[in-house]
């Protein structure tokens, strides 16, 4: 998708130094997709807080040769 944003040139340039990415197109990706990582992380611990009297189960080990799927 092609936009046309304004940005501030020192916010650019911090974001730079501390990514190691010079690639305009590629820093704005990367902080688009860690933003809706930490988004959704938030939400699912939300959500978890809505359950407070579920109780943890224990995973199930898998077996070599089980052919669980």
């Amino acid at each position: 998708m092609r936009v046309t944003v304004n940005l501030d040139s020192e916010l650019i340039a911090k974001a730079r130094d501390f990514s190691g990415i010079q690639d305009v197109s590629a820093l704005l990706q990367q902080a688009l997709k860690r933003m809706v990582e930490m988004e959704a992380s938030r939400r699912l611990a939300r959500m978890g807080a809505a359950c407070p009297d579920l109780t943890h189960t224990r995973r199930r080990q898998a077996v070599p040769g089980d052919d669980i799927g």
